[in-house]
């Protein structure tokens, strides 16, 4: 019993409609590596992407740095105003230093969430994504 392909009567060539092993072979090539750039271009998304979340959390960061630098200087003017006068004139200025405190705290606290959530892309991931292709190759292969 022969293995070959079958072949027309008399003219030793496979039937028109179906490919030979080299462009079988060829085919299952192309499909992979279009697979492995898929795979690397999703990559690069996924960083891209964790790396703007990472920013926007650093930027934050700067912010409530800023704010508490500035109620810090108004906490120094209170200080200097509520020695120099003992009057209102330093307690407004203690509100507002209060207040920059607590905007400068929320804002640290969103940014650090922000870097929190800004992780690495997950190579688990990555390898799954391509078991999976490959397992689709394999069953395409055997049918």
């Amino acid at each position: 019993m022969s293995t070959a392909a079958p072949q027309h009567l008399g003219t030793g060539q496979q039937p028109p409609g179906r490919p030979s092993i080299g462009e079988l072979v060829a085919r299952i090539s192309d499909q992979f590596s279009r697979i492995l750039r898929g795979e690397l271009e999703l990559i690069q998304v996924k960083a891209a992407a964790k790396a703007k979340k990472v920013g926007a959390g650093a930027a934050m960061f700067a912010v409530a740095g800023l704010l508490g630098f500035f109620a810090l200087a108004l906490l120094i003017t209170t200080a200097v105003l509520g020695l120099a006068e003992a009057l209102p004139a330093w307690l407004s200025a203690l509100i507002v230093a209060v207040v920059l405190l607590v905007v400068a705290g929320i804002i640290a606290l969103v940014g650090k969430k922000m870097l929190q959530s800004g992780e690495a892309p997950s190579a688990e991931e990555t390898k799954a994504n391509l078991k999976a292709d490959l397992d689709a190759v394999k069953k395409g292969l055997n049918s």
